[in-house]
């Protein structure tokens, strides 16, 4: 898929949109979240990817209606990507209070790890989750594309 130029690998199952990588990045990317898995794609869902993703990234969509499929994470990945899903636009949340709303406050490494391997880039939006202290943080897209996107989300 490719939107404003940038260049994005998705993946999907029969259940969802499995994958979004980050922009130009290369189709191995997928390994280092599923390095075993058996991919089967989803033609339809990764139509309905392309058009959301897209429609998002140039300012039409604020909320996605793709089926997702995180059934490949663990337990608690499962539980910090459904609660990423559920950060409202425009708003961005800390490590802490992320790690306290999963149940997990002393487990705050291991929440941002979990957040680190959000596989659904953009569609679980783990760019609302900053710093303690406000600040940007990492980014599998690049703190670029972070900013990019609070800046979108908080104009549209």
């Amino acid at each position: 898929m490719t939107v404003s130029g940038e260049n994005y690998y998705i993946f999907s199952t029969k259940k969802g949109l499995l994958f979004v990588g980050a922009p130009n990045h290369d189709l191995d990317e997928i390994q280092q979240f599923y390095p075993e898995a058996e991919l089967v794609q989803n033609q339809s869902i990764n139509q309905k990817a392309i058009q959301e993703i897209t429609e998002y990234l140039n300012g039409e969509r604020k909320e996605f209606d793709i089926p997702i499929d995180i059934q490949m994470g663990t337990e608690l990945q499962r539980k910090v990507w459904l609660a990423i899903g559920g950060i409202p636009r425009g708003t961005t949340i800390n490590y802490s209070k992320l790690a306290k709303k999963v149940g997990q406050e002393r487990a705050i490494r291991a929440v941002a790890t979990a957040v680190a391997r959000n596989p659904l880039m953009i569609v679980l939006p783990c760019h609302r989750v900053v710093r303690k202290d406000g600040s940007i943080g990492q980014y599998r897209g690049g703190s670029e594309m972070k900013k990019d996107l609070l800046k979108l989300e908080s104009f549209s």
